[in-house]
């Protein structure tokens, strides 16, 4: 049996759990993560044939509130269709009563197969839509939920897609990055600069980096990108560091002590005896928009090219928000924007008991998005946009979170600082919209 309904699961912001809509009308995997793999041809074929073929049958009649879940449950993200499909199962335990049909249709992880699913769910009277997972599914999606006036909460990040009737759940990087660039102006760093991956999700950071910085009067010194399928990030690193030139220039200096014999020179010889480099550099703090064993990979090149991580500070996106992420030593000390980790690590906790390991990082999303129509339906089955675009937001299991009209979620984001093993917690997330941490 399942574990008794949380107190603090996804559900309405300040109402009790798993009870009423929010009385007052009105921001994307794994984990923070880069958009998904872009199949833009196959996408924009399923949305051609989507808007020349027979529109999908009307909706069914049915007192009980349908909901239909869009996921990839057969082809190649299957696995992680099946464990998204877990989570939501999971909320339906918590919130969901015998008024309430939740309808899970099998995307394939493709566009055609979303269009596909998008027609099923219309015909067995699906009112609400959650899912697809993939942005080009989303896409594909799009065009018959918006004929037939179904709303879409989709689990992308891809901004692109979001507004007229769809909305977009996945962590978006921008507000990552806004979050902790401010935090560490704040705290007195002037100059930042940037490393990423020479693509959308590359693109996306560097863009916020950029307005933010404006916005605050911060300086970006450089923005350096690199292959994202290339296994040597060396020269890169090299040219962030300005390494070369720096180390000509302790090697000049060498060069004109020892030519001397004075005690000035002997002196000046003793004081670079150890170094790699002569100069600094031109930033204090460095944003490194990539996760896993890549970033291990360029947080130890750092130190190597005398990127002291002791004197520049090392931020970070949401992909950084993943166990074991103080392994390597020189990101110790460094800052991240992520959701709040109380909530989720609750929900890991359930899930892992039920289902014997633990869930993907963008499980979260699911659970939120099933919990949050469960809990609309207890009144009238209807999914009302003032209910989805409720000001107050939603508390759910990445902290506060609301849908903004443009279909894209803005979320009340905690700075982390890396230690030894995980990360804890130095500034707080937000416990309303109206309280800014920025």
């Amino acid at each position: 049996m399942p574990p008794p309904p949380p107190q603090n699961a996804a559900r309405p912001a300040d109402t009790p759990p798993a009870t009423a809509r929010q009385e007052t009308p009105r921001e994307t995997p794994l984990g923070a993560d880069p958009p998904h793999p872009e199949l833009r041809g196959v996408a924009a074929q399923a949305v051609d044939q989507a808007r020349y073929e027979a529109p999908p049958p009307p909706p069914l009649k049915s007192d009980v509130p349908r909901v239909a879940l869009l996921l990839p449950l057969s082809g190649p993200h299957a696995v992680l269709g099946q464990a998204l499909l877990n989570a939501a199962q999971l909320a339906l335990f918590h919130f969901a009563d015998k008024n309430f049909e939740l309808l899970p249709q099998d995307t394939r992880g493709t566009a055609g197969g979303a269009a596909d699913a998008v027609a099923l769910a219309i015909g067995d009277g699906a009112t609400l839509i959650l899912g697809p997972l993939l942005s080009q599914s989303v896409e594909a999606v799009a065009p018959a939920a918006r004929a037939a006036g179904v709303k879409v909460i989709a689990f992308s990040n891809d901004r692109r897609i979001s507004g007229d009737g769809i909305f977009t759940m996945g962590f978006v990087p921008g507000e990552q990055v806004d979050r902790v660039v401010r935090y560490a102006y704040r705290k007195g760093l002037r100059n930042f600069a940037l490393l990423a991956p020479d693509n959308d999700y590359g693109t996306a950071v560097a863009d916020a980096l950029s307005n933010t910085a404006r916005e605050i009067g911060a300086g970006i010194t450089s923005a350096d990108f690199y292959d994202p399928l290339a296994e040597d990030l060396t020269p890169v690193v090299r040219t962030l560091a300005n390494y070369d030139s720096r180390r000509q220039r302790l090697l000049s200096q060498r060069g004109a002590l020892e030519s001397r014999t004075d005690d000035v020179a002997d002196g000046g010889l003793r004081r670079l005896k150890n170094l790699q480099t002569l100069g600094d550099v031109p930033f204090d703090a460095l944003l490194i928009a990539e996760g896993g064993k890549r970033l291990e990979a360029i947080a130890a090149l750092l130190p190597h090219f005398d990127i002291d991580p002791k004197i520049i500070k090392i931020l970070g996106t949401g992909q950084w928000d993943q166990p074991g992420i103080g392994k390597e030593p020189a990101l110790l000390n460094a800052w991240f924007a992520a959701p709040p980790p109380a909530s989720r690590a609750e929900f890991i906790t359930q899930y892992r008991q039920i289902y014997g390991k633990a869930p993907p990082r963008i499980a979260t999303l699911p659970y939120d998005a099933t919990a949050i129509a469960a809990v609309f339906a207890r009144n009238d089955g209807k999914f009302d946009l003032s209910e989805i675009l409720s000001p107050v937001g939603f508390t759910g299991r990445d902290g506060l979170f609301r849908f903004l009209p443009e279909g894209v979620t803005r979320r009340g984001l905690a700075i982390h600082q890396v230690m030894r093993g995980q990360s804890k917690v130095i500034d707080p997330a937000p416990t309303r919209f109206d309280i800014e941490t920025n």
